[in-house]
């Protein structure tokens, strides 16, 4: 070629349209495969660079898909985990309708004693009570110096009490001696003679309340016809008093100091009527009136200055007039003078060596037990005065027969209070008929005594002794304490507790059980005494007790143990202590047939879910791998082998749960509450190894997929920077494609015009 001679411009221009043919001829290659360096001679470095990424990008995925298998792997395990989780919740239903199964004895192991009046809220049985006294404070009589001691026989109401008047004189010139016939109207003239020396005393009208009791003056004689439901009195020193019978009286004073008027015998009858100590008695249309027994009657002591009256009241019995001081002047019971009401009152009753220190007040009543005994001021009545059902004793008491009495100060002493106590507490009991009182002393009790000033007060077998008051009864009988102060006197009966009284009963451990060791007692210092304390004690040592009607003690195991043996060999719980010897052996728990059909019938579906368990472990592979049957899945993270996980698998058949089959050998899992709670107890194990083994695979499931994820991540990133050193800008290729085949265009025909010289030189030639 060397030869061939080119122009100047023609070799220049040759050179160009080669040069574009070779751009051309490049980008084409590039807008063909998509690349700007596609070997080593358009970019060493570029291209080895790329190569080194698409590589590791390429190494990276063939890991990927061994780590898609591993996912795999801990899904399959994690849904046999699922599912043996919900075998297990089934063998748990079928242990749990065990539990709710009749249970699997008809009786179970006991020991029993019968306890005579055992109850649920006192073990110990009958407490038997004996009698028993208490003494009251020392009583003295009324002697001189007060140190007498009383005795059973002192009264217990006073003597009566008195009001003397003032000396009194009639109104003659001379005075005379004041007797009971000594007149009481006086009109002040020398012809009113014998008559009282105050002139008209007594003014129509006027009235003494004697004791709550009325007394009227009326002047002029008694009129025929008398107010309604008085009556007069017939008795000789009472002709001119007119009574109702119940102490209220009119006296008819006359018109003169004739026989027909008013004496003062009519005063004192009228007020002895009104005090008690005269009764009247009708008979007839008039009363007869009489000296209550054991009362003395008011009188007159006369003398030579004159006479004074002695007005009387009952047996411990007071006396209270109240009136006009006019009228209370006349009688010589008062200095005052006028119409203003004015009272006189006796002294207490006096007290001497035959009655109590201080006598008791009427209308004082004691309380014992519930019954009720009334102090009454007023002498006993006789039998056929009795109220109807009512008895009298030989003595100063009528009781109802019931334990309520009614004591008569009047007659009435120490023993007889004694006697309505002992009605009270029952120590003595009372027949009653025609009115009178048969006592005998109740079995077991003794009657109450009085001696050397002491009361001797018995309980009787009924109930504790309790006893208060009302008025003065009690600190006159001296049941008010040491101090004098106390509202209430109480003792308790002599008592001996039950059968189980004090004594010990023990049960050695039982099934693992805390052995018992108990004490009968009150319940007190740790004592037992109730049903519920006893079984307290028993539950801890699994057992149990029962008690029936007719005071049977069983002592048995609990349900939960049902087929224990009290004092076994296996199951321990031996009797001992100092009750042991009243209480029956040991028996042995009896079986209930059909309960017992029933629980073996659910050990075979518990062992059918065992052998479910056993083949979905087996099942719960993927590729060969299962992590439920021990096999170990290694994972590779990265190309270079440094990075790995390995995942030790787990076997959960049912061994490996920790689960067996029941029934095996003759033995029934289910045969009671404890044992069949032991099953639900392995069960519960072993659903918690598969909760936290599901845990496990979840946490390993969760690492496995963040890499999995993480290596996607970096073969985008390889890829990417891979492209990204060899890609071509297809845009700038395609440009520089059109830009190059404008510029051959432009070459051929810059070649065509530097060739025209040629052709012409050609042109000549021809």
């Amino acid at each position: 070629m060397s030869s061939i001679t080119l122009s100047s411009a023609t070799r220049q221009n040759l050179l160009v349209a080669q040069d574009t043919a070779s751009l051309l001829s490049t980008t084409q290659n590039r807008l063909a495969t998509g690349k700007k360096v596609n070997s080593a001679l358009d970019s060493p470095s570029s291209f080895f660079t790329a190569q080194g990424l698409d590589n590791r990008a390429g190494d990276l995925s063939n890991i990927l898909d061994s780590i898609s298998n591993g996912v795999q792997v801990i899904q399959a395990a994690n849904t046999g985990i699922t599912s043996l989780q919900k075998l297990v919740d089934n063998a748990k239903s079928v242990a749990n309708q065990a539990l709710q199964a009749t249970i699997g004895y008809s009786t179970k192991s006991n020991v029993s004693t019968t306890i005579t009046g055992a109850t649920a809220s006192d073990l110990r049985g009958t407490t038997t009570y004996a009698n028993a006294k208490a003494n009251s404070n020392i009583l003295y009589t009324g002697a001189a110096n007060g140190t007498t001691a009383a005795d059973g026989t002192a009264k217990i109401g006073g003597a009566a009490a008195s009001i003397t008047s003032a000396v009194l004189k009639d109104n003659q010139s001379t005075p005379a001696i004041i007797t009971a016939d000594t007149f009481l109207y006086n009109d002040g003239s020398a012809a009113s003679k014998g008559g009282l020396a105050a002139a008209s005393p007594f003014s129509n009208g006027d009235k003494l309340t004697v004791n709550g009791k009325s007394i009227e003056f009326k002047t002029g004689a008694a009129p025929s016809t008398l107010p309604s439901g008085y009556a007069s009195v017939s008795t000789t020193g009472a002709t001119n008093v007119a009574t109702d019978g119940s102490g209220n009286s009119i006296i008819y004073i006359g018109g003169d100091a004739t026989a027909s008027a008013a004496k003062v015998s009519d005063v004192l009858a009228a007020i002895d009527l009104a005090s008690g100590v005269r009764t009247a008695t009708l008979s007839g249309s008039s009363y007869t009136i009489a000296t209550t027994t054991n009362q003395s009657a008011s009188s007159v002591t006369s003398g030579s200055g004159g006479g004074s009256l002695q007005l009387n009241s009952t047996l411990a019995g007071s006396l209270s007039i109240s009136g006009p001081a006019n009228a209370l002047k006349a009688l010589g019971l008062t200095g005052a003078a006028g119409t203003a009401q004015t009272t006189v009152v006796s002294a207490p009753p006096s007290q001497d060596s035959t009655r109590l220190g201080t006598g008791i007040s009427d209308g004082s009543t004691l309380n014992v037990n519930g019954k009720t005994i009334t102090f009454k001021n007023a002498a006993t009545p006789a039998t056929g005065d009795v109220p109807a059902g009512s008895g009298k004793t030989s003595g100063a008491v009528v009781t109802d027969g019931n334990g309520n009495s009614t004591v008569y100060l009047q007659t009435g002493n120490l023993n007889d209070v004694l006697t309505a106590i002992d009605l009270a507490t029952g120590a003595q009991k009372a027949s009653n008929s025609g009115g009178a009182a048969t006592l005998t002393p109740a079995t077991g009790a003794t009657n109450s005594t009085a001696a050397n000033g002491l009361l001797a007060i018995s309980t009787g077998t009924l109930a504790d002794l309790s006893i208060t008051g009302t008025g003065n009864a009690m600190s006159a009988l001296g049941l008010t304490g040491n101090a004098g102060t106390d509202t209430s006197f109480t003792a308790s009966r002599s008592s001996t507790p039950g059968g189980l009284s004090g004594k010990t009963l023990t049960f050695g451990s039982l099934n693992s059980g805390t052995a018992v060791n108990v004490t009968f007692g009150d319940g007190t210092n740790g004592t037992v005494k109730t049903l519920d304390d006893l079984n307290a004690k028993l539950a801890l040592n699994n057992m149990q007790a029962a008690l029936d009607a007719s005071g049977k003690l069983t002592i048995s195991t609990a349900n939960d143990y049902a087929s224990s043996t009290i004092g076994s060999t296996d199951d321990g719980g031996a009797i001992g202590g100092t009750a042991a010897a009243l209480f029956s052996a040991a028996q042995a728990p009896v079986a209930d047939v059909n309960s017992q059909n029933t629980r073996k019938n659910l050990l075979s579906q518990f062992n059918q879910i065992l052998d479910n368990i056993k083949t979905t472990a087996q099942d719960a592979s993927f590729n060969g791998v299962n992590l439920l049957n021990g096999d170990t899945l290694k994972l590779t993270f990265n190309e270079k082998g440094s990075s790995t996980m390995n995942l030790i698998g787990v076997t959960f058949d049912p061994s490996g749960l920790g689960l067996t089959k029941l029934g095996q050998n003759g033995l029934n899992e289910f045969e009671d509450i404890s044992s069949t709670n032991k099953v639900i107890s392995t069960l519960t194990q072993a659903s918690t190894a598969l909760r936290s083994q599901a845990s496990t695979f979840g946490s390993n499931l969760s690492v496995v997929q963040n890499r999995q994820d993480f290596n996607k991540q970096i073969i985008n990133v390889l890829q990417t920077g891979s492209s990204k050193l060899t890609d071509a800008d297809l845009n700038e290729e395609a440009a520089n494609s059109q830009a190059l085949s404008t510029r051959q265009s432009l070459t051929v025909s810059a070649l065509s015009l530097a060739n025209q010289a040629q052709q012409s030189v050609l042109q000549l030639l021809r």
